[in-house]
């Protein structure tokens, strides 16, 4: 029997809520096993990033081919990536491993409305890294960035297609439209792209940092043992919704708090 392995490429924050740490949690809670790359390292507390450390772009790049390489991944997740640099450097890199699905989480913004990527690196992530993706999970403030206008201001099908265009397919978190709190999933198909929504009960909290990490996170650790894509995100669905409520109410510093992963 082997394990089941995602190798989650993100930053470490000194917090435990988001990054690797909260990836590493979700893809164990999902029942696969969670390795880490650092990408930087994030200083936080619970209501503003206060400093981000960028690792080496060659430190970066070896960790990742060495593990893809023995002792291999079935499934790869990518979170902040922060430079232009090293989004082309880890593109050329997936180049060499075309058969591992990659969840590819487009991490630019907090919850605390901090910036978490430097501007450049937003055309990289269009251009090189899209087109390689299985999957990207851009929440609604990343989408808009993503697409230069707000996300389903005129059209959520035209949007997703533009999101979907370089052949991956892209779910859209937290999007709220006439009172509703939905994710939005695009699948692109031999008769065009496929459009579904989910729709979930809002949970009011401030236990949220992070929770984009692990709804990537935990869709990786499902295609790692052997789901489908959209089995795999209905899974990650109902494991973010869950963990979620269950760190509703928990009490953590004066901001945002983690979600409670298991």
């Amino acid at each position: 029997m082997n394990y089941k392995k995602v190798l989650c490429i993100a930053g470490s924050e000194n917090l435990g809520c988001a990054g690797v740490q909260a990836d590493i949690k979700a893809v164990s809670a999902c029942g696969a096993f969670g390795a880490g790359a650092v990408t930087c390292l994030v200083n936080k507390d619970s209501l503003h990033v206060k400093g981000v450390h960028p690792l080496p772009v060659e430190w970066v790049v070896q960790a990742v081919r060495l593990f893809l390489d023995d002792p291999k991944a079935e499934a790869v997740k990518t979170g902040m990536l922060f430079t232009r640099e090293l989004i082309e450097a880890l593109a050329g890199l997936f180049r060499d491993y075309p058969d591992i699905p990659k969840v590819v989480d487009p991490v630019m913004v907090s919850f605390g409305g901090d910036r978490l990527i430097e501007w450049d690196a937003v055309e990289a992530y269009r251009n090189v890294l899209f087109p390689l993706a299985t999957i990207i999970t851009p929440n609604y403030r990343e989408a808009c960035l993503l697409l230069g206008h707000d996300f389903g201001h005129e059209s959520v099908e035209d949007d997703m297609a533009v999101l979907c265009r370089a052949g991956n397919a892209c779910i859209v978190k937290s999007f709220r439209k006439d009172g509703k709190h939905r994710d939005v999933l695009g699948m692109p198909s031999a008769g065009g792209l496929r459009i579904r929504f989910f729709e979930k009960d809002y949970i009011d909290t401030r236990n949220v940092e992070g929770s984009g990490c692990s709804f990537s996170s935990s869709m990786a650790a499902y295609l790692a043992q052997g789901c489908g894509l959209e089995e795999a995100v209905e899974r990650a669905e109902t494991y973010i919704h869950g963990a979620i409520g269950k760190g509703a109410a928990y009490s953590f510093g004066a901001g945002f708090g983690p979600v409670c992963h298991f």
